[in-house]
């Protein structure tokens, strides 16, 4: 999946010009075993002079890996190591790009192909993981122009995956080259516990992820939402199930999850629990509230939460980034059958 965010220009910092550093130019489909050893190098490109030396400095297993053609139309299948399947959860396939058209012109290569950045992707872990990453695209001066999220889908473990970004959302007037992306964030989740993708359902029938949220005041709160995607009815009653992981994917204690989120300071709530059904195509929505207070304590941050439509439910581990501060506590709101456009009983956080 990839999402684009326009942003105005900022000054990078120098941290984050240091984490990219342009590699050797790469075929699109070159995957092999943990640790990217093994992977093919293309021959001289016409996508522009690389930089000597290896790919870029790992963020989190993974890595710019510098510029690579792209012949014009439908770009060539995803590699065979894992990552092209459409799993659960925050994340959609991880096929390669579409052609654009025009995109050679722009890239200024010769013989009717394109110039996109290759990037690589290395599972390190035991068991197959999916990986949203957030690129940042950037100008001559360096500045922040927009943000891209992209969705590499089940990694195997110990093995290497290779994608492309193409010039979506960059600047008309100038080429993406590795020079221009940086890593900003990476997380990654247990593939089988990923959120399904837009236009899949799981074999329980029910798809659920998380929205991106809304902050003000101090206040945050974050929807979670259950979609009936199967053929039967389906009944929930009560509040979804929390476990909250840190960035090792191991709880955090200490945290209390409050049944309601009456007990968060402007949360609203004191919703009644119901018993709702979902027909094929209805959803349901509760909201996780809370804020980021930070007064004496070590402030807590929790990056992953496992979530259960009920107890018993199969789980789906998503990425909300729960800034708690030092309040240990975390509201859920029961589920309410939600209609189109929303969760009409959500907490607001104005």
């Amino acid at each position: 999946m990839r999402i684009l965010r326009l942003r105005v220009p900022l000054a990078v910092s120098g941290a984050l010009l240091a984490s990219l550093l342009i590699g050797a130019c790469g075929t699109q489909n070159a995957a092999s075993g943990g640790g990217g050893a093994g992977e093919e190098s293309g021959p001289g490109s016409r996508c522009g002079t690389q930089a000597s030396g290896a790919a870029g400095p790992e963020h989190d297993g993974v890595r710019i890996v510098g510029t690579a053609e792209r012949s014009d139309g439908p770009s060539a299948g995803p590699s065979s190591d894992g990552g092209a399947t459409r799993r659960p959860g925050v994340s959609v396939t991880a096929d390669s790009l579409p052609g654009l058209p025009g995109a050679s012109a722009s890239s200024g290569a010769e013989g009717g192909s394109a110039c996109v950045v290759a990037y690589a992707v290395t599972n390190r872990g035991a068991e197959p993981f999916t990986y949203t990453i957030t690129f940042s695209l950037t100008d001559d001066q360096g500045r922040a122009m927009s943000d891209v999220t992209e969705t590499v889908a089940s990694v195997a473990a110990g093995r290497t995956v290779r994608r492309t970004l193409d010039e979506v959302g960059h600047l008309s007037d100038q080429r993406l080259d590795a020079a221009h992306v940086r890593i900003l964030d990476v997380k990654r989740v247990p593939a089988d516990e990923a959120p399904a993708a837009a236009g899949s359902c799981p074999p329980s029938g029910l798809r659920l992820t998380a929205d991106e949220g809304d902050a003000a005041m101090g206040l945050r709160v974050v929807g979670l939402h259950l979609e009936n995607c199967g053929a039967r009815p389906y009944s929930v009653e009560g509040y979804p199930v929390l476990q909250l992981l840190d960035e090792e994917l191991a709880p955090v204690e200490g945290i209390e999850i409050l049944r309601g989120t009456e007990g968060i300071p402007m949360a609203g709530g004191g919703e009644p629990v119901r018993r709702v059904t979902l027909r094929p195509g209805e959803s349901a929505g509760a909201s996780m509230a809370w804020r980021n207070t930070t007064q004496f304590g070590e402030a807590v941050t929790v990056p992953y939460v496992r979530v259960r439509a009920a107890s018993g439910s199969d789980p789906v581990v998503v990425a909300p980034h729960l800034d708690l501060g030092t309040t240990g506590e975390l509201g859920v709101g029961p589920w309410r059958k939600e209609e189109a456009g929303g969760v009409p009983d959500r907490p607001q956080s104005s």
